[in-house]
């Protein structure tokens, strides 16, 4: 049996694989979508990147996982690929959902045009948290007005620190087996860091959907497809 845990990106929580998750049990596999220090259930509490990666670190290793595909989608794909280097040989494979990539010593907003700044004067107007988007900010991404609606609903401000703490990585992230899925809506260019891996890992494959940046709600049933087919590579 595999076991898929699945990290969603910044203002989500483990409800966002809600249509997600049945299909991979129904495929006869354990799936376990985790919430993040400082969001959705667990909201207000204060959370750097190093929490995320021990949230993920704790939930593998508290329940005794192994086979393991680690999924992180969007933000998450930061603290992800810290923890995939961190479970030894619990790891199966890692899956980044039209996700960033840990680059040791950056941090989520450091690759940004205007290096973050941006963002951290958000975060610092805001009690120390990213605030909610609104629903323009979905527009575009191959969701409906409902799927928006629930999203907007379900989201809760994002723990400022873990956007701007830097990545801490051991070994690099080429060396795990990993699966890129990339959401053409969203931009069909693949980022700088992504596309050097895809080149030269050896163990590294893309996938393409045509749908937005959250897949989990356009296209859940595909993204499920995706996983299955990941943890059999």
């Amino acid at each position: 049996m595999t076991h898929f845990v699945l990290v969603a990106g910044a203002r989500l929580g483990a409800w966002a694989w809600d249509e997600v998750v049945p299909h991979l049990r129904a495929a006869g596999h354990g799936a376990h979508p985790l919430t993040l220090s400082g969001l959705a259930e667990k909201q207000g509490v204060p959370a750097g990147q190093q929490t995320h990666v021990r949230d993920i670190v704790d939930e593998i290793e508290g329940k005794e996982l192994r086979d393991v595909v680690l999924v992180g989608h969007s933000y998450a794909g930061i603290p992800v690929g810290q923890a995939a280097e961190r479970i030894g040989d619990r790891l199966a494979r890692v899956v980044f959902v039209d996700s960033d990539v840990p680059v040791d010593g950056r941090s989520f907003v450091s690759a940004w045009p205007d290096g973050g700044e941006t963002v951290k004067a958000s975060i610092a107007g805001n009690g120390g948290f990213w605030p909610v988007a609104p629903a323009a900010h979905y527009a575009g991404q191959g969701l409906t007005d409902e799927q928006i609606a629930r999203i907007v609903a379900g989201s809760t401000p994002h723990p400022g620190a873990s956007l701007t703490e830097p990545a801490v990585m051991a070994r690099p992230l080429g060396e795990l087996p990993a699966t890129y899925i990339h959401c053409l809506l969203d931009d069909a260019a693949l980022g700088e860091d992504v596309a050097l891996l895809l080149a030269t890992g050896t163990r590294w494959r893309l996938v393409e959907m045509d749908t937005g940046h959250w897949p989990m709600f356009s296209r859940p049933r595909e993204l499920a497809r995706i996983l299955l087919d990941a943890a059999g590579d």
